[in-house]
């Protein structure tokens, strides 16, 4: 074995070119990066959005509309859904937001309101967050009661 001989491992090696290695290579001087600019010097990246100068998409589109930072969501349960927990036995006298989220209606973090699509026949205490005109007036007409939290 001689030095002359002595090559890389195979599949070790990629690169074809050998840049920035002396004028003599072909490849030195600016290492095939071309003069001044972005692109020529180290650590560039191309910024996320860039359109080569042109005004980008995001910033070419109309914007509107308003996202209200303190808006207050509800997770929506009519009446019919209080009645069918009522008709399968789920729930005795009072529905609170823990019976909902154990019977997959609401998660643990969920604000609750009560909206009144449906009819509720049973005789219960409805315990929510929140409560449309119509939810309280078919409750109690029921014969049931409301519970604000």
């Amino acid at each position: 074995m001689k030095i002359q001989n002595l090559k890389p491992a195979e599949g070790s090696t990629h690169r074809t070119k050998r840049i920035g290695r002396g004028e003599g290579s072909g490849h030195g001087g600016t290492s095939t990066r071309g003069h001044k600019g972005d692109k020529q010097h180290s650590g560039y990246r191309i910024k996320r959005g860039f359109e080569g100068g042109q005004m980008p998409l995001q910033r070419r589109i109309p914007k509107f509309g308003f996202k209200n930072i303190n808006r207050v969501e509800y997770r929506a349960i009519n009446l019919d859904v209080l009645q069918t927990l009522v008709d399968r036995n789920k729930v005795s006298d009072r529905i609170a937001p823990d019976d909902l989220v154990k019977n997959g209606f609401a998660n643990k973090h969920d604000l609750i309101k009560i909206l009144g699509r449906g009819e509720l026949k049973a005789k219960v205490e409805v315990v929510a967050h929140k409560f449309s005109g119509s939810a309280i007036e078919a409750i109690q007409k029921a014969g049931g009661s409301v519970v604000t939290i």
